[in-house]
Parts: structure tokens; sequence; C-alpha cells
């Protein structure tokens, strides 16, 4: 009986792990399919915030706001900074190099509540669209020239391709790996085939409006982005990708800041799990099929856990007798091996740095294992990950 048992667990865990795995190699495959171009021409060019939430980053956020104000654009735009815990010194160097400052403050901080505050300032101020960058993003050239264009196709809601600012380290080099998978596979392959990219907090644009209604009815959660993931979902309205328009993101560069990230991230989808668990299924039955989707992801185990636990159970099972054998364990730990390699631009394989990066990945693993008994700590202050001023490394796309 107590065998029995013990059988039925570990095939309930192997069949969730094999529909882990079956999902991500699926828009993986699809992902390597082309998306068609990006295009900038447009009959109206449409006046642009530029919003920068901020938050205690004095240093960082000059030099993304000197290289925003220098962005090439026909139409209008202005670099609107939300300042929360930033000194007065900057305020007034930000004001002094052009920059609308826009000054929050709250017992406790976060990105989403300060967006709002913002949008609401700028009501009246004529923006037709809001762009959304991190405190130490890049845009490409002529980005907002690209996301104008998107919107004059009738787009409301748009998402970039984030690529890494910085791999100057093995661990950015990593992280940068993933990143390209996330792209990959929750952007590009969804993209493929009609469905929504998924947001990710930065480099993304909105129906000026239509963000505004969205953020005053977010609510407080430390996942702002996957929030505005589930309610535009639930509207039925389309988050474009547009894969071969970039802006560029500062990678992390220790173990110590990845786990401190990650547990926010955790935190974020543990949190969306118990909120719209259920509630995918009950939109599948009206048809939404878009919000079915963004609630399986939040069952997807986290990749590298993902990794670490198919790989623990591959070596367990040649020495245990329950559930299923080692050729199953073995064959989903090669399958999402697979699926991660495809996923990756083959740019990255010509680069010794990546072969370097992959000893970072055990550390990696244990990150997210800190990351995973860690989220309390997300609930209870706004984790923010530091950043520095890195330029950006030039590379083929």
């Amino acid at each position: 009986m107590i065998y029995s048992l013990i059988d039925v667990l570990f095939w309930i865990l192997g069949i969730y792990l094999l529909l882990n795995c079956c999902y991500l190699a699926f828009f993986g495959l699809i992902g390597l399919f082309n998306l068609p171009k990006s295009k900038k021409d447009a009959s109206t060019y449409r006046k642009i915030a530029v919003l920068f939430p901020t938050y205690q980053e004095n240093v960082v956020i000059i030099e993304s706001v000197k290289t925003a104000l220098r962005h090439q654009y026909q139409g209008t735009f202005e670099v609107v900074v939300i300042a929360d815990g930033l000194q007065q010194e900057t305020i007034a160097q930000l004001k002094e190099l052009g920059a609308s400052v826009i000054e929050v403050f709250f017992e406790k901080s976060t990105k989403g509540k300060a967006m709002q505050f913002a949008m609401n300032q700028l009501e009246h101020d004529g923006f037709d669209i809001a762009v959304v960058l991190d405190v130490d993003n890049v845009m490409s050239d002529e980005c907002l020239w690209y996301i104008n264009g998107a919107f004059e196709r009738g787009n409301k809601v748009v998402q970039a391709h984030r690529v890494a600012k910085n791999m100057d380290s093995s661990f950015a080099f990593l992280d940068a790996c993933n990143e390209e998978v996330n792209n990959h596979i929750f952007r590009k392959g969804h993209a493929v085939i009609g469905l929504s990219a998924a947001l990710i907090g930065s480099g993304m644009a909105f129906d000026f409006e239509y963000f505004r209604h969205l953020l005053n009815n977010i609510g407080e959660t430390v996942g702002e982005d996957k929030q505005l993931d589930f309610m535009i979902a639930k509207d039925r309205v389309e988050v474009a990708y547009l894969n071969d328009i970039y802006v560029y993101d500062e990678k992390i560069e220790n173990a110590k800041v990845f786990t401190k990230q990650r547990t926010r991230w955790i935190a974020s989808q543990v949190e969306f799990l118990k909120k719209y668990a259920f509630e995918g299924f009950a939109q599948l039955f009206k048809g939404n099929l878009e919000f079915f989707n963004k609630s399986l992801q939040t069952f997807l185990m986290p990749r590298m856990l993902l990794l670490a636990f198919l790989f623990i159970m591959s070596v367990q099972a040649f020495f245990n007798p329950f559930g299923p054998t080692y050729l199953f364990w073995i064959g989903l730990f090669l399958s999402l091996c697979l699926t991660l390699m495809i996923s990756i631009p083959k740019r990255f394989y010509t680069d010794k740095r990546l072969y370097i990066a992959l000893f970072q990945i055990p550390r990696a693993m244990l990150g997210m294992v800190i990351a995973l008994f860690s989220i309390g700590k997300a609930k209870k202050s706004f984790m923010v990950t530091p950043h520095s001023h890195k330029p950006v490394e030039k590379e083929s796309h």
C-alpha cells in the first residue's frame, strides 16, 4: 500500500514536470519561425511620455535621462522621471537637463503605485502613448518611431525586445541568455501563433488613456507587469511584440543580486497563481484563451529550478524503484536542455563567454532555491534591484 502511494506521487510529479517541458518545448519550437519586420512609417506622430519609474537611483537615472533626451523622433516626446526617494540635488539636475520630474511619497513603495500617481498627474498634458523604461534602460535608434508605427497599425499595447546592455561578467552573460530564452518562448513564440507577448516590466508602450485606466485598477502588488498582463488579457486586448526593436537593459552581475531579484519574481508568480488559477479555467469556458494561457504560466516551475529538479530526479531514478523509470527523467532533462539551446540566439554560440557562463548555472540554481524560501520578504518590502551605469555593449542582432 505504501509502495503504491509513493508510486502515485512520483507519477503525479512526473506528469506535472512533463507538462512543464511540453509547454516550453512547444513555444521554443514555434519561436524558430520568423515574425514580420516592424514598420515605422506613419501618417500621425503621436505625443509620447517616456516614463522612468525611479527608486533611490541617483546616479544611474542622470545618465539614462541624458541618453533618452538625445533620442531622435519626428514627433514630440517628453522624458518623465517618477522620483521615489531621489535626492533634491538629483531632481534639480534632472530638471536642468530638460526632464519632467514627478515626486511620489509612499509609506510602502511599489512601481505600480508610483506610475499610477504619475499618469494621473499627466492626464491633461495631451499624451497619446506612454512608454515605460527601467532606470538603467537605453532605447535603440529610432525606437520611438517604430513604437509609433505599431500604434499607427491599431495596437494599444506593445512590448519591445529587451536585450542585455552589459555582458562583462559570466553571471551577466548567463542572465542575458535567460532574458533571450524568455523573449524566444514567452514573446516571439507566442506572437508567431497570434497570442499576446508577455509584458516584461520595461520596454513596453501603452495607449495613454488605456494605461491610466489599467493603473487606476491595479491595486498593490509586487508584480505590476504580471497584473497588467492579466488585466489586458481579460479585456481581450492584444500585446504586440516588436522582435527587431531593442531596449537595452542592465543584467545581473552576481549571485546575491540575482537571488534578490528572483525572490521578487517568484513571490509575484505565487501571488498570481493563488489569484488567477481558478479564474483561468473559468475564462477558458468563456472563450478567453489568452487569459487561460496567462494562468497556465503561473503553474510553470521557474526554469532554473526545473533544470535542477530534473537533474536530481534523473540521478535518483537509478536507485529508486518507485514511479517513472530513469529513461523518463533523463528524457525530460534532455528535452529541457534542447529547448533552452534552441531558444538562445545563434550569435551567442560564437562567443566563448557563453561556455564560461555555463559554470555559473549551479550558483544560479542555488540562488533560486534560496529565493524560493525567501519570498515572504518581497511582501514586506520593495526589493529593488540595484543598478550601475553601464555603457551599451554593441553586438549584431
